[in-house]
């Protein structure tokens, strides 16, 4: 069973929630510092990411590039950082370099944390419905899920309090 719940707020965004047994600290760190991202934000096994910048700031950008290590085939997105508020929220821009979607979307990240576990809930609103509805079909979630699996077995656990 999945541990992605995945909703549709509105006819724009997405949002996926996932809860982490982490504190609130640890995932915000491991969306925050490039040595730790690219652990984690690779989609299917078989990937890499040679390139992980974050300026993490308002108006700062970031920028991510994926190598599929087999065949060599590249992906690569970024944007700005429009609200930071530390082990809170981060609200940012998202353009991929080859788009594969209509328009810029905007992410929201916000963690909340409950006991010894931390909720961690992404929206992403897209340029149109027409946009969400295709982002879905996609089959993104497939690799946000393998992303946020390896994010808890790999990453937090590793850095989890004993």
């Amino acid at each position: 069973m999945s541990k992605l719940k995945i909703t549709t707020p509105s006819d724009r965004e997405i949002a996926m929630t996932r809860e982490f047994n982490a504190p609130r600290q640890l995932v915000w760190d491991a969306h925050t510092k490039p040595e730790l991202v690219r652990q984690w934000l690779l989609g299917p096994p078989g990937w890499s990411m040679p390139v992980c910048k974050i300026d993490l700031r308002v108006g700062g950008s970031y920028r991510y590039e994926w190598r599929n290590d087999k065949d060599g085939t590249t992906m690569a997105m970024g944007g700005t950082y429009k609200e930071v508020k530390p082990i809170e929220r981060i609200v940012q821009t998202e353009k991929f370099d080859d788009p594969w979607y209509e328009g810029e979307a905007t992410g929201t990240m916000v963690l909340k944390e409950q006991g010894s576990k931390t909720i961690l809930t992404t929206t992403v609103r897209y340029a149109s419905q027409a946009v969400r509805d295709s982002v879905i079909k996609s089959g993104m979630t497939t690799g946000v899920e393998q992303s946020f699996d390896r994010l808890e077995s790999e990453v937090l656990a590793a850095r989890r309090p004993a």
